[in-house]
């Protein structure tokens, strides 16, 4: 049994599910340039449609209410707020986010808020993007303008989702809108997402002190394939880059000797102003995790062939280690290449609360994808996600019984829906949709997690 008050929600991002890209005034993203751009997408899909959660937002929240979720993680998009980025906000695609929040309300579900999930105004791509000091100002403009809104219904917050995926899959490997290569620039992207993920944070609280307020960071354990000296050097440069990077400028206020000597040959770091880390660090009252996966490395000559590889080709997202390698560990995979590793996810964990100052600690996303199918009964039945789900529910309750300030855990992904570079080939969904029909159905592991909800806890081991 879990705690009394413990959060049991889902989570979803804007440009995932909601459609609608040319409504009520919404304004282009570089998610939008990025998929018209050819080779960009698997299967050329587009998120034009999407779920069109935009149009079906009521039905969507009443499925939200069967599954018994006491918490819903949504992002709002920039551009449908703000068409270029900066200046007055866009009124109906403000009305928009403020009949969801009262329809969660109505139903008695907390509205978590996260601010940016990746569609930067395209605008502000072609003023400089995340490598230019002024998105991250524009970005605190947002926050308080969107905060200004909805502060009055809606108390949790988020800034930035998961900084490490806009910063180096967007400008370093290309994988990820805007599709640049740009060692130098994603670095700066980096500072610059945590520096606004700072600004934000002040920009709410001068509004109102009693918001709770949290980063958000996707971390992964780092394991070095083999004892090696190279293999151990090349978990320390991972390790480095995907969460100490991020982790120590959130919650210590500083960036890691090591990795910043890994980087030197990029930068003289210049884009670090005074003053910047003491933004960053700014107290928070939560942090937002999300997990997948463990990374075994490998830093031997050449390198390996990453165990996930990219969707489309795409340079290295990993700056300054170009030459590590990303084996396969031995462990069961999902339809992503993802490997199952719930003892990560205590791990890393234990690790921020042992190594960081203490907060509340929440899972805002974790699940998995697998090739579900509908079934002649029209049922879906999948019972790897339940296994991987129950898994790491497990985990969590060690995790509390431990003493880790863990708080609530929201399942990845609510729903189906347009997984970035992957199109719709890949789903994460506890309900499935129909792309053609839009038809929503449950799959076994909705109706599980609603069953776990309901009770509080596990009842029994997963089937």
């Amino acid at each position: 049994m879990f705690p009394t008050g413990f959060v049991w929600g889902a989570a979803t991002s804007a440009y995932q599910i909601e459609g609608a890209l040319t409504a009520d005034g919404r304004g282009r993203s570089i998610w939008d340039t990025f998929c018209s751009q050819d080779g960009r997408i698997v299967g050329g899909d587009n998120a034009e449609t999407a779920i069109d959660h935009y149009n079906r937002y009521r039905d969507d929240v009443k499925l939200m209410a069967d599954l018994g979720l006491t918490a819903y993680r949504f992002s709002v998009s920039w551009p449908r707020i703000q068409p270029d980025g900066s200046g007055a906000y866009n009124a109906k695609g403000l009305d928009f986010y403020k009949r969801l929040v009262d329809e969660l309300l109505s139903y008695g579900i907390d509205p978590w808020l996260t601010l940016y999930h990746w569609d930067l105004p395209q605008a502000l791509e072609e003023a400089g993007g995340w490598p230019s000091r002024d998105t991250s100002k524009r970005f605190a403009d947002f926050a308080a303008t969107v905060h200004a809104e909805l502060g009055d219904r809606v108390r949790h917050w988020s800034t930035v989702n998961e900084p490490w995926c806009s910063a180096f899959l967007g400008y370093a490997s290309g994988e990820h809108a805007p599709g640049r290569r740009e060692p130098a620039a994603a670095l700066r992207a980096a500072h610059h997402l945590n520096l606004a993920h700072g600004l934000a944070v002040q920009a709410m609280r001068a509004q109102n002190a009693d918001s709770q307020i949290g980063g958000c960071v996707n971390v992964y354990p780092v394991t070095p394939a083999t004892g090696s000296e190279a293999d151990q050097d090349a978990a320390r440069r991972i390790d480095g880059l995907q969460n100490r990077f991020f982790l120590d400028a959130l919650l210590k206020g500083a960036y890691p000797e090591d990795v910043l000597a890994d980087l030197s040959h990029l930068s003289d770091m210049e884009f670090i102003q005074d003053g910047d880390l003491a933004t960053i660090a700014a107290p928070l009252d939560m942090l937002l995790i999300n997990y997948y996966s463990r990374f075994t490395v490998s830093g031997a000559p050449g390198g390996a062939a990453s165990a996930a590889a990219a969707p489309t080709d795409s340079g290295s997202p990993w700056i300054g280690s170009e030459h590590v390698g990303f084996v396969n560990g031995g462990r069961p995979v999902t339809s992503m290449g993802w490997e199952v590793d719930g003892s990560g996810l205590y791990e890393m964990l234990r690790r921020i609360a042992d190594e960081y100052p203490r907060v509340p600690l929440y899972i805002s996303e974790n699940g998995a994808a697998y090739d579900d199918l509908i079934g002649e009964d029209g049922t879906v039945h999948d019972p790897e996600r339940v296994s991987y789900i129950d898994a790491h529910l497990r985990i969590c309750h060690s995790a509390i019984e431990s003493g880790i300030p863990l708080q609530g855990y929201f399942a990845w992904s609510l729903m189906d829906n347009f997984e970035w570079a992957w199109g719709y080939g890949k789903r994460f969904g506890l309900v499935y949709v129909d792309y053609e029909t839009q038809a929503r159905t449950m799959k076994s592991s909705a109706l599980w997690y609603a069953d776990t909800i309901r009770h509080g806890g596990l009842l029994s081991r997963a089937q």
